[in-house]
């Protein structure tokens, strides 16, 4: 058999094979949701995303003979490492074919590329920052997948069970949720207390107050408020929540985007989009032409698809006890009802996160994937 042979990224074309690997491991898989191109290139390029203000990377393609059996990014966070005391170097956009000995040389390489960095640990799948996606799929690889997370073959998991070194460091899961006929009477009741007793109110955004007046930068400083002691997060700083709010915010449905003031304080949020799962999948490999922007289009514009995707939902933690996460949910639930939306996706939230985890105890939820980080001294 051939040998692997692991050569880095060097130029636009290679970064190029990088990204269209993912495409085409994945044609034709009834579950993986394919990427927006346009989108996974600018993410990579250190010219395009803000992240590389505090970060260094390096990209791995593995070969046999001429054909791409495998890929990998190798990524130091330097602001997650000082938030976290830690020398770790992350690995992520890890795809590779049913073939252990390519897995295990894209590993190597990333470790041996943070060791010559001083790092000495290695962890993943993670991104650049905590809005990238993260974790290796464990469980629900028969779920439809989305845009905002990983998707991979079952036997992704199994190689790390049988590469030496690595464990698990953190799970993350993900709920299917049936939208109610009616909102929870537990809802409305929490609802109508938390505004009569604390002031707490429902706010409703204007294109306008989320980019000319600054709401949309505040949105992202309280993400990082409520987000900064989750599993390795590192703040956002300007630039970055300059691109997240150009990237979100200026085409979000406002009716999805939910406020929760005490008076002119923002203490919670809630961002969600219709899904654009089958709409990707019915892009050619997530590219917006010659056909991709009308089937995109359809759901951000029309709402054409039953399942709404839980983007990002924060509440400082002193208003967490006082209800807060009840007005957003009374809110959101009613404009799902309106839309005809009739399940909804969350986002990955870690299984240690009991306070998160119990809000859908009040919902029809069903936990139905799994994502896991594994780590490795070296």
């Amino acid at each position: 058999m051939i040998m692997v042979d692991i050569r880095p990224v060097k130029d636009k074309k290679q970064l190029q094979q990088f990204v269209q690997f993912y495409y085409d491991l994945y044609r034709g898989s009834e579950y993986a949701v394919p990427y927006l191109y346009s989108e996974e290139m600018a993410t990579l390029r250190s010219d395009k995303n803000p992240s590389f203000e505090c970060c260094e990377s390096t990209y791995f393609l593995a070969y046999r003979g001429e054909k791409v059996v495998g890929r990998i990014a190798a990524i130091i966070n330097r602001r997650a490492n000082e938030r976290w005391n830690c020398h770790q170097v992350r690995f992520g956009w890890f795809d590779f074919i049913d073939d252990l000995e390519v897995s295990t040389a894209l590993l190597k390489a990333v470790e041996d590329w943070g060791r010559e960095r001083g790092m000495v640990e290695i962890a993943g799948p993670l991104g650049f920052i905590d809005t990238d996606r993260e974790g290796m799929l464990v469980e629900g690889f028969d779920q439809l997948s989305t845009m905002y997370v990983n998707y991979n073959y079952p036997y992704y998991p199994q190689h790390m069970d049988r590469i030496s070194g690595f464990k698990k460091d953190n799970d993350y899961v993900e709920c299917k949720v049936k939208v109610p006929e009616k909102v929870p009477e537990k809802f409305s009741k929490i609802t109508e207390l938390v505004r009569k007793r604390y002031g707490l109110r429902v706010h409703k955004f204007t294109r306008h107050e989320l980019i000319k007046e600054g709401y949309g930068k505040r949105v992202f400083d309280l993400l990082n408020a409520t987000y900064k002691d989750l599993y390795g997060f590192s703040q956002l700083s300007d630039r970055q929540i300059d691109k997240l709010v150009n990237d979100y915010i200026k085409i979000a449905d406002l009716n999805l985007v939910t406020a929760v003031m005490d008076g002119d304080q923002m203490v919670g949020f809630g961002i969600t989009f219709p899904s654009f799962s089958r709409a990707l999948q019915q892009t050619r490999d997530g590219r917006f032409f010659p056909f991709g922007w009308w089937h995109l289009m359809k759901i951000l514009k029309w709402h054409k698809t039953p399942i709404v995707d839980l983007l990002l939902i924060g509440v400082l933690p002193e208003y967490r006890s006082k209800g807060a996460n009840a007005l957003i949910f009374d809110d959101l639930i009613r404009w799902f009802q309106r839309y005809g939306f009739e399940w909804a996706e969350t986002g990955p939230q870690m299984e240690t996160n009991e306070g998160v985890l119990s809000q859908w105890q009040y919902l029809d939820a069903i936990q139905h994937r799994r994502h896991r980080c594994y780590r490795k001294i070296f």
